[in-house]
């Protein structure tokens, strides 16, 4: 919490914040998603643990770096299918139901905020729900993708791991000696997880649509993010660059908090639903039709 305020100060200066600026763009970053059982990438003073990612370039060239990711994700995967938004995902979907802001960004993979009933979300990189052929461009669930994994490499199925960031997991070296790639189905190509991996760019097309919802939106809010990562610190520098106010809700420092009008250090997930409550904004569940493996149908 930051110093100097108390629970209702933070709830009023926040919800204060969005009625001045009803057409606030929302960046958010895996601290959102942590109390929906998801780790995040970085402690409280934006450093980053454990071992470095794999990078887009190694995985493109490598099957031994596929096999690592795979063997990985086969077990860490399921941690981000069962997930299920949080209080905080839920809060900003019913904000944005009552017009109370503009957009919504995400850094994040998980594809929560549409499960909680966002419509307006731009996933900056990419969904981890999608896998697409490097070779042919088709696409799949990666639902559909578990159950190659599992079908061809059993021993690994039974692998205890611990949990990473964005179903990654922990697995032993001596499971990727025998492990079995999964393959395209309809070409027999190279499958790779449809998101933006470190060492790669933003698409194009996708880049120009978030610069265009930074530049239609009055103010900017950062729920969950560090910044550290230039891709989300990049939005920071142009709405204090255009005069855009800036607020942070984020336990812990970020790279842009010279940057910021207003900073919150609390749990958004506990902080969120009261702010929604203040502006007369309540939280609509979505039916379970509309929920599919990426979200939302």
């Amino acid at each position: 919490m930051a110093e100097g305020f108390e629970v209702h100060d933070e709830v009023s200066a926040l919800a204060s914040f969005l009625e001045r600026h009803p057409r606030a763009l929302v960046l958010t970053g895996a601290g959102l998603s942590t109390a929906s059982g998801i780790p995040d990438y970085r402690d409280r003073d934006g450093v980053r643990r454990g071992r470095q990612p794999i990078q887009g370039p190694e995985f493109r060239r490598s099957q031994a770096v596929q096999r690592r990711y795979w063997a990985r994700s086969m077990i860490g995967w399921p941690v981000l299918a069962q997930a299920r938004p949080n209080a905080g995902h839920e809060a900003l979907a019913a904000i944005e139901a009552a017009g109370r802001l503009g957009s919504l960004l995400t850094q994040n993979v998980d594809g929560l905020h549409q499960r909680a009933g966002s419509h307006a979300v731009l996933e900056l990189h990419g969904n981890i729900h999608s896998v697409l052929c490097l070779q042919c461009g088709f696409r799949v669930p990666r639902a559909f993708v578990q159950t190659q994994l599992q079908d061809l490499n059993p021993h690994v199925a039974k692998a205890a791991a611990q949990p990473l960031p964005d179903g990654d997991a922990q697995v032993e070296p001596e499971f990727l000696d025998e492990f079995t790639l999964p393959v395209c189905s309809h070409c027999g190509g190279t499958l790779m997880p449809d998101v933006v991996f470190f060492g790669d760019n933003v698409p194009a097309a996708r880049t120009a649509c978030a610069l265009a919802q930074m530049e239609a939106a009055d103010a900017l809010l950062v729920v969950g993010s560090s910044l550290m990562v230039y891709s989300g610190f990049r939005f920071c520098r142009l709405a204090d660059e255009a005069g855009k106010p800036i607020a942070a809700l984020n336990l812990g420092r970020t790279r842009a908090d010279h940057l910021v009008t207003l900073k919150i250090e609390a749990s958004a997930e506990r902080l969120l639903p009261q702010v929604a409550a203040r502006l007369g904004a309540h939280h609509q569940p979505v039916p379970i039709g509309l929920i599919d493996e990426r979200g939302v149908s």
